[in-house]
């Protein structure tokens, strides 16, 4: 018997549906799709585009070069930020190098770190976008306006990355003993992206008709991310510490006072840095030209005063080389307010702003005796005036002149800095805790009644500042305004740290990213453990959908060929059933209406 019309309708109507989902199978990506593209490589008809079929390369030898570019670029690029961001500590001191060599104000360290982010930014969605590319069976083709753009960003990362390397080697060991805190969480997301990785190499992997190319992609891959997996097994880091064994956190020592929110080695600085709780007090002496020691860090008063309005004439001229009087008349404060170095002077109001812009450079006596007030820790570098002062050779006893005689500080409150003339500073007062700034051994610091190390934070090593307090010799690293820095002193047990950021630090409770080894183990080996989990689903996953096994969907069957077998209907599909054909049929009876046959052409290829 002939089909009944309602039969004949649903079959029509089954048909299209099949062609319908088809059709929505080949072009539910497509404005994903042509976003990618366009964005790529400025590609935003459809026409412009071309899948890489089964067995073929994903781009061109060009395009290859340009994606491998890309690759390194992007490390390159991050390495340069990763490495300027931890370096954040020494910014001020980077800006003050380029007021020295430049002779104006700048603040190019957060230039330099904002522009550095920019283009980690502008790199790392180019790369997204090509791994997105890659996931959707696209070519890739990179427009010329980005590739231009990632050879500026190579240029740009490796000649600042050269430039620093050479003006800021110290700055590479700020590096290493950052990895030291934030390692363990690298290392979560380094395995996270080579986890995510999985879903574009697993997909080539299994397209590749070449053996050769399968092995060299799944080696490269299962190294790097072996590697990542067993990197904590190498890792250091002095926080990661058993309960009860933290010591007591660092005793803070204001450098040159509060210099964020004061003027430095101004009175109104000391003042701060004793209202924020440091414990200690940190300047700089020179001896004026008639004898009186003052506070003042550089060897001209060009950066810190108004010495080129006073005195013209006389602006590179050494600070020793003025006479008290001199001295008197020049303000300490006012360049403060209008450089802003901390970017901080915004923040203080109406009477501090007064305060500041009246600043004056203090003596050693004021210094020593706002200390003694308060009972706080000094320590200071005492620098010799130069050839033709008439205190150059008795710059030391007229120091002590001053610490004995003129205020009434107590010896043992005295941390004593200077190397010269060490044992005769010793023999005149005993009482002074004698510091050292040399990395010596023991016996050579024991010899000469060293107490205490002033040394700089890159070196900062647990087991050097151990085997110093087994002696009962403490550390003092300078100059620490991180809290990351300041958290790992905490945890090597340094004594005491000189800083700009008192009001920072002195909120630490406790250092930050200190764990316990067991919560350290048992993160990083849930996070191996998920992620190879995780991996392994994604390449039985396409596996399974290249081999085109069966898998039930509903009542019945059906069978994909791999992921691309949806890139196989084309418009044809349409105009295959809407071309039905009614021709006449010698089996069907005659009271059966016409059969239509529909016909399926074959697909169009891209």
């Amino acid at each position: 018997m002939g089909r009944s019309p309602v039969s004949l309708s649903r079959l029509k109507l089954g048909k299209l549906k099949v062609v319908r989902r088809q059709l929505l199978q080949r072009y539910e990506h497509q404005p994903f799709v042509s976003c990618l593209a366009g964005l790529y490589g400025c590609q935003w008809r459809r026409y412009q585009r071309a899948k890489a079929q089964p067995g073929e390369c994903c781009c061109s030898r060009l395009e290859c070069g340009s994606f491998v570019l890309l690759i390194v670029t992007f490390f390159l690029t991050l390495i340069f930020l990763y490495f300027w961001s931890e370096a954040q500590n020494d910014y001020n001191d980077f800006d003050w190098f380029n007021f020295g060599n430049l002779g104006f104000w700048f603040p190019w360290s957060v230039v330099l770190l904002l522009v550095a982010a920019v283009l980690f930014t502008y790199i790392a969605l180019l790369l997204v976008l090509a791994v997105c590319l890659l996931s959707e069976g696209q070519r890739l083709y990179l427009h010329w306006s980005h590739k231009i753009g990632i050879l500026v960003t190579l240029a740009f990362s490796i000649s600042a990355t050269a430039v620093l390397s050479d003006l800021r080697s110290k700055e590479w060991t700020t590096l290493l003993l950052s990895f030291q805190v934030t390692a363990p969480f690298l290392h979560v997301g380094g395995v996270s992206l080579m986890t995510l990785l999985s879903w574009t190499i697993a997909l080539h992997f299994f397209r590749m008709n070449k053996r050769v190319r399968q092995v060299a992609l799944l080696s490269l891959y299962l190294a790097v991310l072996f590697t990542l997996y067993l990197v904590p097994l190498g890792m250091y880091s002095p926080c990661i510490k058993e309960v009860g064994t933290l010591g007591p956190a660092p005793i803070l020592i204001g450098h040159r006072g509060a210099p964020m929110l004061a003027p430095e080695n101004t009175q109104l600085s000391f003042e701060k840095a004793i209202e924020l709780g440091g414990e200690g007090l940190e300047t700089d002496i020179t001896i004026s030209y008639d004898g009186v020691p003052f506070l003042m860090h550089d060897s001209t008063l060009r950066r810190t005063t108004n010495v080129h309005e006073v005195f013209p004439n006389r602006t590179d001229d050494p600070a020793a080389m003025f006479t008290w009087a001199e001295l008197e008349m020049l303000n300490a404060g006012s360049w403060f307010l209008r450089r802003d170095p901390f970017g901080t002077a915004s923040f203080l109001d109406v009477d501090e702003r007064v305060q500041v812009q009246n600043q004056t450079v203090p003596t050693l006596k004021e210094f020593l005796n706002l200390a003694a007030q308060h009972g706080r820790l000094v320590i200071f570098d005492l620098r010799r005036p130069p050839r033709g002062h008439p205190y150059r050779d008795t710059w030391i006893t007229r120091t002590l002149e001053v610490l004995h005689n003129e205020s009434y500080i107590n010896s043992s409150q005295v941390f004593w800095l200077p190397a010269d003339q060490r044992s005769v500073v010793q023999e005149l007062d005993p009482e002074l805790q004698q510091t050292s700034a040399d990395h010596a051994s023991i016996e050579e610091l024991q010899e000469e009644h060293i107490v205490r190390l002033n040394l700089h934070y890159s070196y900062m090593s647990q087991e050097q500042i151990r085997k110093y307090a087994s002696v009962n010799i403490s550390t003092n690293l300078y100059v620490i305004s991180q809290p990351w820095l300041y958290s790992l002193a905490w945890c090597a047990g340094v004594h005491s740290v000189t800083t700009n950021a008192l009001h920072v630090l002195k909120k630490l409770q406790r250092p930050l990213f200190l764990m316990t080894p067991q919560e350290y183990s048992l993160m990083w080996i849930l996070t191996d453990i998920v992620s190879a989990f995780l991996i392994s689903a994604v390449f039985i996953f396409h596996w399974w959908r290249e081999r085109g096994l069966p898998f039930s969907s509903g009542s019945r069957k059906v069978n994909e060929n791999g992921p691309y077998s949806k890139f196989r209907t084309e418009l044809c599909d349409v105009w295959s059933v809407s071309g039905i054909s009614v021709q006449g049929e010698a089996q069907s009876s005659p009271a059966t209406p016409n059969l239509p046959t529909i016909t399926e052409e074959p697909p169009i290829s891209d």
